[in-house]
């Protein structure tokens, strides 16, 4: 809904304030510099930038359209995941083999669908606890290693944002290449004998390039990169949750403790409180369905027993 409010804005604004002017909207539309502005804005991004970045662009793009965002919900599942993982660790590494071999075959992964729609999200958990799995590591290696393929993640993940936004600074400049041309095509009808108000025309017609190519880059793809950076930064901000969970469980803390040191760096906009992960893990011991209603009958129980097995 914000980003179809901001789009109403930025038309309304624009283009309403272009017919308050005495403006006509016929005089802007002019297919063939449309065709030439984005004809060599999207043969730029081809021919810049290899298939795997396109195909993360178009990825991103999608999950901006369709309004995909991480809210509470998924931060509960996302919780709750690690610490049944971590409880089920404590009984032996090995025994979480049946679960991160074939995550959407285990009955503990499918209990939380949205990681289970998180490829990314869902192969950096199962590649990591794999990785504990198969010999001893201590906590400072652990973090290294997690840091260093934090930072591959991040490169490759922003790679698109920042193609797109370089196709959006040159956008001006393609506006500029199709007016030059207009005017190239509006002088030639001055020696064919054209009327002025025809070559006033073309003229006009020619400028409007220059409208477009300006408005593509700060009306449309400008704010099109902007919001792409949030959906990295979104991904991003789970893998670090799930990098500290790790990180702080190699290092000997309590699976409780492990899992509000990952809170901490959840989001501010999304991130729960340290009673609200108390509430759902308390549920979660119990075997209540409800999180809300299952926790508040067990919050007292932490107090004598701070690690309950699941």
């Amino acid at each position: 809904m914000q980003q179809l409010f901001g789009i109403a804005i930025v038309l309304g604004c624009v283009f309403g304030g272009f017919l308050l002017g005495g403006g006509v909207l016929e005089v802007i539309w002019q297919p063939v510099e449309l065709l030439i502005i984005g004809g060599a804005g999207l043969g730029s991004l081809v021919l810049g930038n290899p298939r795997h970045v396109l195909n993360e662009m178009l990825l991103q793009f999608r999950q901006i359209i369709t309004l995909r965002r991480q809210g509470s919900e998924f931060q509960r599942q996302q919780l709750l995941l690690m610490y049944e993982l971590l409880q089920t660790a404590g009984a032996g590494l090995k025994a979480l083999d049946a679960h991160v071999e074939a995550p959407h075959e285990s009955p503990l992964f499918m209990r939380y669908p949205l990681v289970l729609q998180e490829p990314k999200l869902l192969a950096f958990i199962v590649d990591n606890f794999r990785l504990m799995a198969m010999g001893k590591i201590n906590a400072h290696e652990l973090e290294g290693v997690l840091e260093q393929e934090l930072e591959a993640i991040h490169d490759e993940l922003v790679q698109p944002s920042k193609s797109l936004n370089k196709i959006a600074e040159a956008m001006p400049g393609f506006g500029i290449l199709a007016a030059v041309l207009g005017i190239v095509m509006a002088m030639n009808t001055v020696g064919e004998g054209a009327s002025s108000s025809l070559i006033a025309e073309r003229v006009a017609a020619a400028m409007v390039g220059t409208f477009i190519g300006i408005f593509f880059c700060y009306g449309v793809l400008d704010p099109i990169s902007n919001m792409m950076k949030q959906v990295v930064n979104q991904e991003l901000s789970s893998l670090e949750c799930v990098k500290v969970v790790l990180v702080t469980h190699v290092a000997g803390k309590p699976p409780l403790l492990a899992i509000d040191a990952g809170r901490r760096l959840v989001q501010l906009n999304i991130k729960p409180s340290f009673a609200q992960l108390e509430v759902w893990i308390n549920a979660l011991t119990s075997g209540g369905g409800d999180a809300d209603g299952g926790g508040q009958r067990n919050m007292g129980r932490r107090k004598t027993d701070p690690q309950p097995a699941v």
